[in-house]
């Protein structure tokens, strides 16, 4: 089943952009919506070649849409499903990033749950550390040094947002003497 099928997922677009700006929101809704339509579109293409690389690639495209308007809930079941893909693959480089990603978008629902449902958000950012750690057991077998290093700074940034200073600070070292060779 495609992600667009799925009934319970929103393909309009309607939620906009979460920015703060009432105005950027408007001016760049449109333009996601159609991202949005683009990206299911190569989901279905995606899935009609029955490539799981392309499928993982096409669902992570669906999930930034939905993290660019805000729908955290939709990007997440989005990067589950690529994630699933990205196994199936068996590409490495490919995992890597949607582990990131997945981590990136947990944290961005803990950050939109915080004020208000407090045990989501500490469950969102336990999910955010968990794939962010599983990235950084990953993140040696990247294609190369300077690939290994954008990794480990990614996964440190949302170690760091979830309040994980010292594991971000070490990632941090990691990836300095990465770049330093």
């Amino acid at each position: 089943m495609s992600l667009h099928q799925n009934p319970t997922v929103d393909t309009t677009g309607s939620q906009g952009v979460r920015d703060g700006s009432a105005g950027v929101t408007r001016l760049l809704e449109p333009a996601i919506r159609e991202a949005l339509r683009e990206a299911v579109s190569r989901l279905d293409d995606a899935e009609a070649a029955g490539r799981p690389a392309e499928r993982a690639m096409a669902l992570s495209a669906v999930a930034a849409c939905y993290r660019a308007m805000g729908a955290w809930g939709a990007a997440e079941d989005a990067l589950r499903q690529a994630l699933g893909q990205a196994r199936l693959a068996r590409n490495t480089d490919l995992l890597i990033d949607v582990l990131c990603d997945q981590a990136d978008t947990a944290c961005g629902l803990a950050d939109s749950l915080h004020a208000y449902e407090p045990a989501g958000a500490r469950a969102a950012r336990d999910r955010a550390r968990d794939e962010a750690f599983e990235a950084a057991s990953l993140a040696h077998r990247a294609a190369d040094r300077t690939r290994e290093a954008g990794i480990l700074l990614r996964i440190s940034d949302v170690l760091n947002r979830c309040g994980d200073h010292d594991d971000a600070a070490w990632l941090q070292g990691r990836a300095v003497t990465l770049m330093a060779r």
